[in-house]
């Protein structure tokens, strides 16, 4: 199969999602305009090479972009080895291919992880070594392809890495504070809010500006991928005049005419240094208003704004009286703020309690490994206006 016939090809393909985040991830996909399922942890669609290309630049929640191999049922090794050579994997891996091996395990027989790795591994160079008439050994020194064996209840899912970094590592964090919120993470929290480019937006826990600038890169249409590298840039079988076009779409849609009125907050003002560093990394310095200051004492005219924040939780007992005091002075400060939408993300379970009022809606959200509630306060309507 030469070069041309595979970038026509159809691939299946899987953007990860964190828990909670599946439904966002699959409107993404959708907006892209291809087909999402849903499943935990996992949004699959069809697409072709140029899909491949195009999901990488601009999922701006989802985690990475990976190529289904194959799926198939396996519950003994031999099973394993067999069904994996088996596969055509001299379409997928060149012969110099360097492919480290992955693999993860959830209630199946086949529960040694070390083992399905070494056996899938072992099984892809018989293959290959089959394909390209070799004898001896494969070099692998060529273009990286991870790949992924994953069994769940005996079902084996093997996979290729397309993204390489994790499509998080958006380029421009310079610096960050000591718990630093995922990129993806913080782009979910503004897709998830009322905002739009026309209205001032605000994060008063701004720490290294990581909200604020997924705001403006929101704000202007500007994809997330855009100025980094990706694993499967390098791949054979993935013209380059693909990812020319992939990058040309995400020029021509950004809108770096869009006015922002953004602001981020922090209390530590070596925070506010690193948060307008990362922002001009992402080329936004110029866009976003960073500042020092007590999120508890905010004020403003400005009317129908989006605060969004990622508190400290007070996840230690010694901290938490501290921690709902502040919570207990944001209901406080926040409340004058009646035409404002406000969205605060927290593990706290009696953050409603403290902060003096029960949100209009909440939705489970996890922040790596801790489990949160995203508080949603929608503010008032703005008017509608005449029609002239």
């Amino acid at each position: 199969m030469n070069r041309n016939e595979k970038r026509l090809s159809m691939y299946t393909l899987i953007a990860t999602a964190a828990m909670g985040l599946e439904a966002i991830v699959a409107k993404e996909v959708k907006d892209l305009g291809y087909e999402p399922r849903t499943e935990n942890g996992k949004v699959y669609f069809e697409g072709d090479a140029l899909a491949i290309a195009r999901c990488n630049m601009w999922l701006r929640t989802a985690d990475r972009v990976k190529v289904v191999v194959a799926e198939f049922y396996a519950k003994t090794f031999d099973e394993l080895f067999e069904k994996t050579k088996a596969l055509r994997w001299e379409d997928y891996l060149p012969k110099d291919a360097s492919f480290p091996v992955q693999g993860k395990s959830v209630k199946s027989t086949l529960f040694s992880v070390s083992d399905c790795q070494a056996i899938v591994k072992k099984a892809i160079v018989e293959r290959l070594k089959s394909a390209y008439h070799v004898e001896a050994w494969l070099a692998e020194t060529g273009a990286r392809f991870p790949l992924e064996v994953a069994i769940l209840k005996d079902k084996v899912t093997l996979t290729i890495d397309a993204s390489g970094a994790g499509l998080h590592k958006r380029g421009y964090r310079t610096g960050q504070g000591e718990a630093p919120l995922k990129e993806t993470l913080a782009a979910a929290l503004v897709k998830l809010t009322n905002w739009h480019p026309d209205k001032p937006f605000m994060d008063p826990f701004a720490g290294s500006g990581t909200i604020p600038i997924e705001a403006a890169l929101i704000g202007q249409n500007i994809a997330p991928g855009f100025n980094r590298e990706f694993v499967s840039e390098q791949w054979n079988w993935i013209d380059e005049r693909v990812w020319d076009e992939a990058r040309i779409e995400a020029e021509d849609k950004a809108n770096y005419d869009q006015p922002l009125d953004i602001e981020g907050l922090d209390i530590d003002p070596n925070m506010a240094g690193i948060a307008k560093a990362n922002a001009f990394e992402a080329g936004l310095g110029d866009l976003i208003q960073f500042r020092t200051g007590d999120a508890t004492a905010f004020q403003t005219d400005k009317e129908y704004g989006v605060i969004v924040g990622n508190p400290p939780y007070g996840e230690r007992l010694s901290d938490r009286p501290g921690v709902e005091k502040l919570y207990a002075d944001l209901g406080y400060a926040f409340k004058k703020l009646d035409t404002w939408s406000i969205y605060i993300l927290t593990s706290h379970e009696e953050f409603e309690e403290v902060y003096g009022r029960p949100a209009t809606k909440k939705r489970k959200l996890f922040n790596g490994f801790i489990r949160c509630d995203y508080y949603q306060y929608w503010g008032k309507r703005p008017p509608r206006r005449e029609a002239d």
